[in-house]
């Protein structure tokens, strides 16, 4: 497992599979170990992934200064990342909160940015947040499903204040295309490759300043692919093409019968979509 060090002393870990060109993955949660990217539904077989395990989680060390947790000081981890790689452009695929990571690096290095390829991301850093009438359109989308009686009740209850620990295994479901085995696999995985502490660091106070990180990437001349699925609510496919249209060379892809991990519910589709874009990237740099 290679490592390299952050600007702090801090030593991180990343993980490398596949064949053909780097594609820097980071991951969300935020702040969960990049394991449950697993090999994104095949995307190995057209790009070498290189999964960054950010600060705290997975095989990443522990930082002396936990608020380098939050989103923006991460920042200089990824540019870390992609200067020990020896790329003069990367092109960085995260996935859900991940999404304003890979948005605030590409604000502050956008020269060093090859493409962005954001997988139903969070855009909390574009001023573009999932709204309470969101997550409702996307639940009501599940009915006839087994679970959404409870599911829809345990929603009610999280978007109405509750704690959301003790409703969590009725939310989950919504978070995927089918709630089969291998999606309680990868949910069940959640509680030991995340860091609660990083998590709640993650968005703390002067994280984000939305405007300004609009208008610098309102000028970033790379494409930009937002990839949302039908049945998420967060972001839906309506604000996927929200943040899609804040980019000169920005374009949404919706994946049928998708929600939040689209890799897991077709991965085939899934492959297709961004093996499809990336090829479109290499061939025209």
């Amino acid at each position: 497992m290679p490592t390299f060090s952050a600007y702090d002393g801090t030593a991180l870990a990343y993980h490398v599979a596949g064949e053909g060109e780097p594609l820097i993955c980071l991951p969300g949660g935020p702040m969960r170990a990049s394991a449950y990217l697993g090999d994104l539904g095949g995307l190995t077989a057209h790009r070498t992934l290189v999964r960054l395990d950010l600060r705290g989680t997975g095989d990443s060390a522990v930082p002396d200064d936990t608020a380098t947790y939050r989103c923006d000081r991460l920042v200089d981890d990824v540019e870390a990342l992609r200067e020990h790689l020896g790329l003069d452009r990367a092109d960085i695929l995260a996935h859900s909160a991940a999404g304003n990571l890979a948005l605030l690096h590409a604000a502050a290095h956008p020269g060093r940015v090859r493409s962005l390829t954001l997988i139903t991301p969070g855009a909390r850093a574009l001023g573009v947040e999932a709204g309470e009438q969101d997550w409702r359109d996307a639940i009501a989308l599940r009915q006839g499903e087994p679970w959404y009686e409870a599911g829809r009740a345990a929603w009610d209850a999280y978007l109405a204040g509750a704690e959301p620990d003790d409703l969590w295994p009725d939310i989950v479901p919504f978070l995927y295309g089918r709630w089969d085995a291998a999606a309680m696999d990868h949910a069940a995985d959640d509680a030991h490759q995340s860091n609660p502490q990083a998590r709640s660091a993650y968005y703390a106070d002067g994280a984000f300043d939305p405007a300004a990180t609009a208008t610098s990437l309102a000028a970033l001349d790379v494409p930009v692919l937002v990839l949302a699925g039908e049945y998420d609510g967060g972001p839906t496919p309506g604000r996927a093409a929200e943040i899609a249209a804040r980019f000169t060379h920005g374009r949404v892809a919706v994946q049928a019968g998708a929600a939040h991990y689209p890799w897991l519910d077709d991965p085939e589709d899934f492959r297709r979509t961004v093996a499809a874009f990336l090829d479109r990237t290499s061939a025209a740099s």
